[in-house]
């Protein structure tokens, strides 16, 4: 039988030195759900929030199975070791996509905010950079290319209280933004979305460094966790470094 922890620090020995915001998000109350096969002294657990699904602890057949009411449709699945790996694998067959992701290290002394000053301000002619307000979540939210940037917050008086996010705007709307996917105590999990044809033109580096600037100024940590190379590139660019490739599972649901 699987559950919700009303007490989600019951599993933190089970998540323990595992680097991750979106984790410590969940184990925090912050954001997002912990379930567990047990309520008092789990030995399973999985840590649910947004997109993404984090396996920890003795590999459990139906935990990986379960999916909770606010997973959606389609998940990555991230293992603890080869072992949940496995287990994934053999549970989802074909609806298991393997994929690597790329970690981020963790440094808050990295940052030069001297070129990041120079980055916030390196937008082409014709575009600003504004802070997302009231009007500017509503615009995000109703954009598919825009919505993962403010999606983790249901009305914008969540993503006032926990949320932070720039976007830049060509003719009074949003073409690029960098903003909190997640968040937890001490800071932020950044998230970048460009619009199709605005790409390749500087925007997210911009809108990147803008938001990492704001952060600090907060003393709060912009965590940054690459989808893919060239996501691990900007990173790099906006001062973070490199820290490994990591295995997870995009879930699709209807194969």
């Amino acid at each position: 039988m699987i559950i919700k922890l009303d007490i989600p620090q019951k599993a933190n020995l089970l998540f323990d030195h595992w680097n991750e915001t979106i984790i410590w998000s969940c184990l925090q109350g912050i954001m997002g759900e912990i379930y567990a096969d047990n309520g008092e002294r789990p030995m399973s657990a999985m840590a649910v929030l947004g997109d993404f699904c984090f396996l920890a602890g003795v590999p459990n057949r139906d935990l990986v199975l379960y999916r909770p009411d606010c997973c959606h449709d389609e998940v990555i699945m991230v293992p603890q070791n080869d072992i949940w790996s496995g287990l994934i694998e053999s549970c989802y067959g074909t609806k298991a996509e393997k994929i690597t992701r790329h970690a981020i290290k963790k440094e808050p002394d990295v940052f030069n905010q001297s070129k990041l000053r120079q980055a916030a301000l390196s937008l082409p002619p014709g575009f600003t950079i504004r802070m997302i307000d009231e009007d500017l979540y509503n615009m995000c939210k109703s954009n598919a290319w825009s919505r993962d940037l403010v999606s983790q917050y249901p009305d914008y008086g969540m993503y006032e209280r926990l949320g932070l996010g720039v976007v830049a705007l060509k003719d009074g709307q949003p073409v690029s933004g960098a903003s909190s996917y997640t968040a937890y105590q001490e800071g932020i999990e950044i998230e970048i979305d460009t619009r199709e044809e605005y790409r390749r033109m500087g925007l997210a580096y911009a809108c990147g460094a803008r938001l990492i600037l704001e952060c600090l100024a907060r003393g709060i940590y912009p965590s940054w966790d690459a989808h893919n190379l060239e996501s691990a590139a900007l990173a790099e660019k906006l001062g973070y470094h490199y820290d490994r490739p990591y295995t997870a599972f995009l879930i699709h649901p209807r194969i």
